[in-house]
């Protein structure tokens, strides 16, 4: 597939998306999460094993297209479109066997906020700000974020994001646990893609314990200690295991190969 909307690059181990719109700011239209669903399948089908998502420009998305609303194929109606695009797209990468990073570069508003939140960690640049906007257009918030913030933030922050669907800055973000650092804008691909490189190298159970992760919020404490056991039996019976454990008898690093 030819991307129009986004870009896919590989840096080693290291799979890069960038949403590619940015003279709109990266508004997620219909055909940019098209090929954004290609690309995370493309991704998960490749030997990458870290994605590293970000976008073009002085953005990193403004949320949904409204400009595109009623153009192109398929239902445009909001909540339609959340079950034919978006809830596809997302249940993807939530399903993922390899961790995820996102660098926030700019603005994260509306369903972009839910990208930008949804990853396993997340480096914003100083200039970037999080914005629950649906309010403002009488909307509700979308893209998992009700599913999501409350688990990130607590009940009473995303309630208040979401009512008051007022800006926050990204040093807030990090000071109220949505997002793991804040650099200089400058500094941001480099320090993404350094997290990304050291989870890239990391063993095979670095998807599995996202995996864990993940399911820890619908499952009882007897049913997640039994999901432990269960990935531990993978996790242990891989090449990556034997090697960690002969590295740190020989007192040496581990060379793993995600195997």
């Amino acid at each position: 597939m030819t991307y129009q909307n986004i870009v896919l690059e590989h840096t080693g181990k290291v799979a890069v998306v960038k949403l590619n719109a940015p003279e709109v700011l990266n508004a997620l239209s219909q055909d940019m999460v098209a090929e954004l669903h290609d690309a995370i399948v493309s991704v998960i089908a490749s030997d990458a094993r870290c994605l590293l998502l970000t976008g073009e420009g002085r953005a990193f998305s403004a949320g949904a297209n409204l400009q595109a609303r009623g153009s192109g194929d398929g239902p445009n109606i909001p909540g339609m479109v959340l079950e034919s695009h978006y809830h596809p797209l997302m249940t993807k990468i939530r399903h993922m066997s390899i961790p995820m990073v996102t660098a926030i570069n700019g603005p994260a508003v509306g369903v972009g906020m839910s990208f930008a939140v949804m990853s396993d960690y997340a480096v914003a640049a100083k200039s970037a700000y999080f914005l629950q906007a649906f309010a403002n257009i009488g909307l509700v918030p979308d893209g998992g974020a009700t599913w999501i913030l409350p688990r990130l933030i607590g009940w009473r922050r995303a309630v208040e994001l979401s009512l008051l669907a007022e800006r926050l800055p990204a040093e807030k973000a990090l000071e109220w646990g949505l997002i793991n650092n804040v650099v200089d804008d400058e500094n941001l691909m480099e320090e993404a893609m350094k997290v990304a490189e050291k989870l890239a190298n990391g063993p095979m159970s670095l998807g599995l314990i996202r995996k864990a992760y993940w399911e820890t919020h619908s499952n009882s404490y007897s049913e997640q200690f039994q999901l432990e056991a269960n990935l531990q039996i993978e996790a242990g019976a891989s090449k990556d295991n034997a090697e960690g454990v002969a590295a740190f008898l020989e007192k040496r690093a581990a060379k793993f190969t995600g195997t």
